[in-house]
């Protein structure tokens, strides 16, 4: 059994990241695992300010939810990053939360890719979804994904539902439409299937 933190940077609270995050949590739910999921549109996380603090054994100086996060982050054997597709990309709300990482690190003294400080190593995944399915719909938001948390943060990538086609902006929610909250459902279930 897994500890598993789903972290939701959507702006509606029942649109299509949220349903898709649900159908995941579903799924690695049934299989057996520990979920809690977390919605950024609840709990405020503003991006860091490279003030440097944390550099200096202070903990960051905002007051914000990311301090009540911190010990979901380190629990967890698998975090999971769910955003909406925004200009090409993950939520701001997503990004800031993934900036904040910084304020957790370690020093490294033998730092790998010209980083100087070390993450917890956790596993992660993506969950996206966006209104367009064009070929390179989600090409920016998994090359952000991969350089900043799999290659710089170290993290180990289990996959990821790119969620595309899940209609128009201006409309209700309609990823219920599509084939996306199966793929998600079994993506949560079989995950730590070998």
């Amino acid at each position: 059994m897994k500890n598993i933190l789903v972290v939701s940077g959507g702006g509606r609270p029942k649109g299509n990241t949220a349903q898709l995050s649900d159908a995941f949590q579903t799924g690695a739910k049934e299989a057996g695992h520990f979920v809690e999921k977390v919605s950024l549109l609840q709990t405020e996380v503003k991006g860091c300010l490279g003030c440097n603090a944390c550099r200096y054994e202070k903990p960051c100086i905002q007051k914000d939810g990311f301090h009540e996060l911190v010990p979901k982050i380190k629990q967890a054997d698998l975090i999971v990053f769910a955003s909406p597709l925004y200009f090409w990309t993950i939520s701001s709300k997503m990004k800031a939360f993934i900036e904040r990482f910084y304020s957790i690190a370690k020093e490294d003294l033998n730092p790998p890719y010209g980083r100087y400080e070390k993450y917890p190593v956790k596993d992660s995944a993506l969950l996206m979804t966006s209104a367009d399915e064009f070929f390179w719909t989600f090409n920016q938001a998994v090359s952000y994904y991969q350089f900043a948390v799999v290659n710089y943060m170290g993290f180990h990538d289990k996959g990821m539902v790119l969620a595309g086609g899940c209609g128009d902006t201006n409309k209700k929610p309609q990823i219920n439409q599509t084939g996306h909250l199966q793929r998600a459902y079994e993506f949560g279930k079989h995950i730590y299937v070998n």
